[in-house]
């Protein structure tokens, strides 16, 4: 039997593989090209993930947050250009989505006003940036919602067949 590791060695894909009470090797088999030492590696952050790996493990662990994970933590590309989201409940999400639909529709006036002339002067730069914070808590809300979507696709709580149909409609 294999020893237990310590609660500070475990990265995310650690994590994830036990949180589906899967072996190493039982992981590599499901992962079919990556290997039990090279997972091993991942996993103790000897050696590089690749974006391929990460969507493997994703799949494999029905875990769709690795893909964002990997791609706002270790990518230096999404870094500065992919959200980092924290899995939340679906009320938590909605409430912060209306929250912040509710205050951009309080300044929607005054964004038309700003940007009306194509230039935004110094005195209209205060009000600006509070348009723009709304206009990111809104992004949030919205990267979370698909976050949350694709994990309860995953888990399989909502037929994605189905659900890919009706927004066809």
């Amino acid at each position: 039997m294999g020893k237990k590791s310590k609660k500070e060695d475990k990265n995310i894909f650690f994590e994830a593989r036990e949180s589906a009470e899967l072996t190493r090797a039982q992981a590599s088999e499901k992962l079919d090209f990556i290997s039990e030492s090279r997972l091993e590696k991942i996993e103790t952050e000897k050696t590089a993930i690749h974006p391929e790996d990460v969507v493997a493990m994703a799949d494999a662990y029905k875990r769709p947050d690795l893909c964002n994970y990997y791609c706002s933590h270790l990518c230096k590309i999404g870094e500065n250009s992919i959200p980092k989201i924290e899995p939340s409940t679906l009320a938590e999400i909605v409430l912060g989505m209306l929250s912040s639909l509710n205050s951009l529709e309080k300044q929607k006036e005054r964004l038309i006003e700003i940007t009306a002339d194509g230039v935004i002067s110094d005195d209209e730069l205060p009000d600006f940036a509070q348009i723009q914070v709304q206009l990111e808590h809104i992004e949030m809300a919205v990267a979370s919602l698909k976050l949350w979507v694709s994990n309860t696709v995953a888990e399989g709580k909502i037929d994605k067949e189905k659900l890919d149909k009706l927004k066809e409609h």
